[in-house]
């Protein structure tokens, strides 16, 4: 499902980016075709889900895994994933 812009709800600093957008405030960079370019081949590699694992977990533990997901609306492997990729970045633990 794609957001359109005009759903989206902006903060203050984003509206003020947003403002300054619109009245010319920012200049394209010369190569920005080309960041843009490797700024996608960059998020379509790291979003990828190429390898499969099987793991044994308790009933207990995906239990609690499978409620919590529920609660943050979320399929319970996706919240899985979310926190080996923190983990993985060094952003959980």
């Amino acid at each position: 499902m794609k957001i359109k812009p005009e759903d989206m709800k902006l903060d203050a600093y984003e509206q003020e980016i947003e403002d300054a957008l619109e009245r010319g405030e920012f200049k394209r960079s010369e190569n920005a075709d080309e960041l843009m370019q490797e700024a996608k081949i960059l998020a379509r590699n790291t979003l990828r889900k190429d390898t499969r694992i099987t793991i044994r977990l308790s009933s207990r533990d995906l239990g609690i895994v499978k409620m919590r997901a529920a609660e943050e609306g979320l399929p319970y492997q996706t919240l899985i994933a979310s926190i080996i990729h923190k983990f993985a970045d060094g952003k959980l633990g």
